[in-house]
């Protein structure tokens, strides 16, 4: 089935919802909500046409014209979904904002982005915004998911405009270069930056839904990554929509036990997660296969930071399953290199580039010039061949920083990584996270995967600290499985640990232990944070 058509030309919601109303699909469940008490919220295809149509019409009422940017800054409720089918059904720009966010992030993304409707709740917005109107000029209607009274100018009840809105709104002609989706940056190497997305996307999603997660119509899928991060988006909303699959849906923080009853209960066949998710059911240890039925799970993916080798053995072992790595960017808009993509997992490996996708390691110069390929096993720059329909087209408000991420006919990522005689990657580190220290380069990846192998060692984060004497030393932070006493004969242990496997100028010189680390609410350690300490 082509996710073109005659009247609507190339959109996110016609591919992901309209092109299955028109048989037996309409009925199949699309999201489905467990519920605590068992009861479960579902919607079908013809749900989502039907209230994304609404929400469309909404907007048409209120003035919103194509191009214009539509913010959500809500939870996983249903809500947040009908606002990216129906932004894209009325050719708007969809910008989700994560609902743990403060007042200051979301001002900063609401003033990038020129947010002109903003989907909220009552309590986030009297919590975060109110007091931001005066300093939002764009911002024309603040429309409330939960909230059925009159609020006020400018600031509506969304419940009563949707059950005053027809049932269905037609798409208009779609250009694929029309923009989709604005989705900011994490923040950890500086300040966010807005990167825009097109309607041909989609076709790229597609791709990679059927390379990598080998998606039927029968599966059940779970994304359990927030849309507030555009794994979130292009792999918890587009891609198994397109598919036709049913999709779940947790509006709930985590939690080991409901984690793994969800997997048991809704039948997941394809869970894709990140790899902090996969280290704390490590260290919870619980044998889940002796309490909850998994037998419907056949593909386990990861997304978001490193995998390391020790999480592909654990989850082997104890989920019955390796889980399959995968690499990409907010940039890139899609999977670019996973493991799916080659012959065999080798535990701690990217794996290889995907379909259509050319990759290279690159080195280059101080001032970022392109000085020549990196020889097999040499660190160097990961960098993309442009051309693949994902990639963003801008930066918002910043086009000097847009340019800086392309050179030679390359898109420069700026992560660092080898790649071994037999094709596959493997990650280094954030160029900028890279320690200089007595002229060894050291690679914080490379010493947290060795600290990890250590039986005590549950989660591990590396930073250089300033030395005037050898640049920086290497200090690692460390949190301990349960049951395990922070001491100093084990302080000494993770050393020598370290010192056997690494050699004395990598190993850390400092240990620190710590409860916890820090982290965004992707999962990724914030080794900025430990550095400010």
């Amino acid at each position: 089935m082509s996710h073109l058509s005659a009247d609507c030309g190339l959109n996110i919601t016609h591919a992901a919802v309209d092109r299955h109303t028109g048989g037996v699909s309409a009925n199949r469940t699309a999201l489905r909500w467990p519920v605590a008490n068992g009861n479960r919220i579902e919607l079908t295809y013809a749900d989502l046409q039907e209230e994304s149509s609404r929400f469309a019409a909404v907007l048409a009422g209120l003035g919103v014209k194509s191009g214009e940017v539509v913010a959500a800054y809500l939870g996983r409720i249903p809500a947040l979904y009908f606002t990216a089918l129906g932004a894209w059904r009325a050719r708007c720009v969809f910008c989700p904002l994560f609902s743990d966010f403060g007042p200051e992030p979301v001002l900063h993304r609401l003033i990038i982005g020129r947010a002109v409707v903003l989907v909220t709740t009552a309590h986030l917005y009297r919590l975060n915004v109110a007091g931001l109107r005066n300093r939002l000029p764009h911002l024309r209607h603040v429309l409330l998911a939960d909230e059925d009274a009159v609020q006020g100018k400018d600031t509506a009840p969304l419940p009563r405009l949707m059950s005053a809105a027809p049932v269905f709104f037609p798409i208009a002609f779609t250009d694929p270069e029309d923009r989709a989706s604005l989705h900011f940056t994490s923040g950890t190497t500086g300040m966010p930056k807005g990167a825009v997305h097109v309607h041909d996307a989609v076709r790229y999603l597609d791709q990679t839904g059927k390379e990598v997660f080998d998606f039927h119509s029968t599966d059940v899928f779970w994304c359990t990554a927030d849309p507030g991060w555009i794994t979130g988006t292009s792999y918890g909303i587009i891609a198994p929509l397109v598919h036709g699959i049913t999709s779940i849906v947790d509006r709930e923080a985590f939690d080991v036990r409901r984690w793994y009853r969800i997997l048991a209960q809704e039948k997941v066949s394809v869970w894709y997660t990140s790899p902090s998710a996969i280290r704390r059911l490590m260290r919870a240890e619980i044998s889940p296969r002796s309490t909850y039925d998994l037998g419907a799970l056949r593909l386990i993916c990861s997304v978001g930071e490193p995998l390391h080798a020790g999480a592909v053995h654990w989850a082997e072992r104890t989920l019955g399953l390796p889980v399959v790595d995968t690499w990409w960017q907010t940039e890139t808009g899609g999977i670019m290199i996973s493991v799916a993509a080659a012959p065999q997992i080798r535990p701690g490996s990217m794996g290889w580039p995907l379909n259509g996708i050319e990759a290279a390691v690159v080195r280059r110069t101080e001032d970022g010039a392109v000085i020549g390929s990196a020889a097999p096993e040499e660190a160097g720059e990961l960098v993309l061949k442009p051309g693949w329909p994902s990639l963003f087209r801008e930066y918002l408000q910043a086009p000097e920083a847009y340019a800086r991420c392309f050179t030679g006919g390359w898109y420069l990522t700026g992560d660092l990584v080898r790649r071994d005689p037999d094709g596959y990657f493997w990650f280094v580190g954030r160029a900028d996270d890279i320690i200089k220290t007595a002229g060894h380069l050291v690679s914080p990846f490379e010493v947290e995967s060795v600290l990890m192998d250590h039986p005590a060692v549950s989660e591990a984060a590396v930073i250089g600290i300033p030395d005037p004497l050898i640049g920086a030393r290497v200090k690692a932070f460390v949190t301990l499985k349960p049951g395990r006493e922070a001491d100093e004969p084990l302080r000494r242990s993770l050393i020598g640990h370290a010192r056997s496997r690494l050699g004395p100028a990598i190993a850390p010189r400092e240990i620190e232990f710590a409860a916890d680390l820090p982290k965004n609410k992707a999962g990724k350690i914030l080794r900025r944070l430990l550095r400010n300490e």
